[in-house]
C-alpha cells in the first residue's frame, strides 16, 4: 500500500508523522519505503542524520535523468539509500529539486514517480512525504498514492483550509489517479485539557470526516527526536507519543483491510 501525507500548509507535521509510520511499520514486518518530496529533506534528514549529506543519488538526479532522452529509463531502486533501522529504506531529497519544478511541470512529467513505483518490488508499505504547496512534486506524489492521510494541527485555520484539501484530492482522484482515496485526518500536536482542540475534532466528527485515532499529543521528545535523527519508536518506545504512533499505524491498517468502505467527501460523491 502506497500512503502519501498530504496539507498544503508548512508545519504540520508530515514529515514527522511520515517517518514515525513508516519506523513502526518497519518495526510490525513490513519492508518499508519513505519517499521524501519536498526539497527541504526533512525526512530524509531526520531518517538517515549526518548521512543525509552524503546519500547519492537523490531523487533529484531521478528527476533530472527523466528530462533527458533516453531509451531506457534507470530503475528507481538505484536511488534507493537504507538507513539505519531494519527495514526501512528512503528515497532521498535534495534542495537541488527545487531548480527542477519549473522544468518538470513544463515537461508533464507527473507520472514519472508513480510509474517508477510500479516497477519496484519488494515492499509492503511506501510512505510519500509531501512540500507544502500543491507543486510538481506533490501531484506526483498524489498520482503515485492509493491512500491520504491529512495532518490536522488542532487550528482553526487548518480547519477552515481542510475542506479544500479534500477537494484538492478529489481532483486529483478524478484526473489523474482513480486508486486515490481520503484515508483519514490525522489529528497532531493534540492537547486534550484545552477546550479550542477537542471543540474543533467533536466539530469535524459531527460532519462526518473520517477522523482518525489515537490523537498524536503534543511533546518535546518530538523536538528530540529530530535532534537525534531517530524516530520515536527508536528513540523512546516506552514514551506515550511511541505509543500513539503504533496505536495509529494500527488504526490505519484496520481501515484499509478489505471490505471497509473509504471515505468519499461530498464532491466525490456528486461526481459519481
Amino acid at each position: 500500500m502506497r500512503w502519501v501525507v498530504f496539507n498544503q500548509k508548512g508545519g504540520v507535521g508530515k514529515s514527522t508523522i511520515v517517518c514515525n509510520l513508516a519506523a513502526v511499520s518497519a518495526l510490525e514486518g513490513q519492508r518499508t519505503l519513505v519517499v521524501d518530496l519536498d526539497p527541504h529533506a526533512n525526512s530524509t534528514r531526520y531518517l538517515l542524520g549526518e548521512g543525509a549529506d552524503h546519500a547519492r543519488p537523490t531523487l533529484a538526479q531521478f528527476f533530472e535523468q527523466s528530462l533527458a532522452i533516453r531509451l531506457i529509463d534507470e530503475n528507481v531502486r538505484g536511488y534507493i539509500h537504507a538507513t539505519p533501522y531494519p527495514g526501512l529504506d528512503v528515497l532521498a531529497a535534495h534542495p537541488d529539486m527545487e531548480a527542477l519544478h519549473g522544468k518538470l511541470e513544463a515537461r508533464h512529467k507527473i507520472y514519472k514517480l508513480r510509474d517508477a513505483l510500479d516497477d519496484l518490488t519488494g515492499y509492503d508499505s511506501v510512505w510519500l512525504d509531501t512540500p507544502p504547496a500543491l507543486n510538481v512534486f506533490t501531484l506526483s506524489a498524489l498520482i503515485a498514492a492509493e491512500r491520504c492521510l491529512i495532518p490536522f494541527d488542532c487550528d482553526d485555520f487548518s480547519r477552515r483550509a481542510l475542506y479544500a484539501l479534500l477537494t484538492a484530492v478529489d481532483e486529483v482522484k478524478q484526473d489523474h489517479n482513480p486508486r486515490l482515496a481520503v484515508h483519514g485526518v490525522v489529528v497532531n500536536q493534540f492537547q486534550p485539557r484545552a477546550r479550542l482542540p477537542q471543540q474543533l475534532v467533536n466539530e469535524m466528527k459531527a460532519e462526518g470526516l473520517p477522523i482518525l485515532e489515537p490523537f498524536l499529543s503534543s511533546s518535546v521528545k518530538v523536538r528530540e527526536s529530530h535532534q537525534e535523527a531517530c524516530p520515536l519508536v527508536h528513540l523512546a518506545p516506552s514514551h506515550k507519543l511511541s505509543g500513539e504512533y503504533q496505536g495509529l499505524w494500527s488504526a490505519i491498517q484496520k481501515r484499509a483491510r478489505p471490505g471497509v468502505p473509504v471515505f468519499r467527501s461530498a464532491a466525490s460523491r456528486a461526481a459519481g
